[in-house]
């Protein structure tokens, strides 16, 4: 199953962001799931590389690494980065620059759209 999840809320300080991560982790162990992640709003930061957290607490930029290592994508909203001053070289490890219209086509191509 093809799957999409949008995550709109800052990496720290809520939980919605951390827990779509865990649930896109956990789908994406199966090796029948597609994961896409587009991170947009206050979710574009959860994006940004070099996050340091401290002992035992719960790392965005992990996360997202291990989507990626599943063969998941990984894009965040463009206006959004540049709202928040957000410069591609500034993101993590396997995630994109993206557009409306990636987001448009993720959401035509997703059988779940998963929104936290």
């Amino acid at each position: 199953m093809k799957n999409l999840f949008i995550l709109n809320e800052q990496p720290y300080g809520g939980e919605k962001s951390y827990n779509g991560l865990r649930l896109a982790v956990s789908l994406g162990k199966s090796q029948t799931e597609q994961i896409r992640v587009f991170l947009m709003g206050d979710g574009a930061p959860c994006g940004v590389k070099n996050q340091k957290t401290p002992q035992g607490y719960y790392n965005i930029e992990h996360m997202l690494k291990l989507v990626n290592k599943q063969g998941g994508e990984i894009s965040v909203c463009g206006s959004c980065m540049d709202a928040r001053g957000i410069a591609d070289e500034m993101l993590a490890e396997g995630a994109k620059r993206g557009t409306m219209a990636l987001l448009t086509e993720w959401t035509t191509w997703a059988d779940k759209v998963l929104v936290f």
